[in-house]
């Protein structure tokens, strides 16, 4: 049998890995909080918040602490070389990451509940199938990724409360208000 790296050299490239992938996750998912829109706009502070809605300082706390789970367990896929399957399992997981950015625009930026809760049943689908597909590869990257799964099944249901509760606020764009001005 021949070995193609020993236990040090892979556990080098993890590492190496892991110092690329955990900023870059966290760095992304920063920057799409940063410029998708904010929980501070007017719009946002205009809504009903439903009764499971935590305290905001919450969700920088956990996002964070995800990224980085999220970041170990790409590398560990990443540091993978010849393992059967990492191709595809970096291919879904680059398209479900994608979608996971897109939720912040689309519900801060635009504004629409309804697409966004859409956007959260993508998530939570390809998360799915890239736990599946990381399993294959490394078993210890799904399960870094099982507290991600709950955090966007809670998120799905918090976007479906705010809908109910805000049926009028989707898609509603406060900056294009019209003043009525009797005379």
């Amino acid at each position: 049998m021949t070995v193609l790296a020993s236990k040090g050299q892979l556990r080098a490239s993890f590492l190496r890995w892991a110092l690329f992938t955990v900023p870059a996750i966290v760095l992304l998912g920063f920057l799409s909080g940063q410029f998708g829109g904010s929980p501070n706009s007017l719009w946002f502070q205009g809504l009903i918040k439903p009764d499971i809605f935590p305290e905001p300082k919450w969700f920088g706390i956990v996002w964070t602490i995800l990224y980085v789970m999220i970041g170990i367990s790409l590398a560990l896929i990443c540091s993978a070389w010849g393992a059967r399957g990492r191709t595809a399992a970096l291919f879904v997981f680059a398209v479900h990451f994608a979608l996971n950015l897109s939720w912040t625009p689309v519900f801060f930026g635009a504004h629409q509940l309804s697409i966004a809760l859409y956007v959260l049943a993508a998530v939570v689908v390809t998360l799915l199938v890239v736990m599946v597909l990381f399993w294959r590869v490394r078993r210890l990257a799904a399960l870094l990724l099982i507290p991600y799964l709950a955090w966007v099944c809670f998120a799905t249901l918090l976007n479906y409360e705010f809908l109910l509760l805000n049926p009028d606020a989707d898609g509603q764009d406060p900056n294009r208000a019209v003043q009525r001005i009797e005379i």
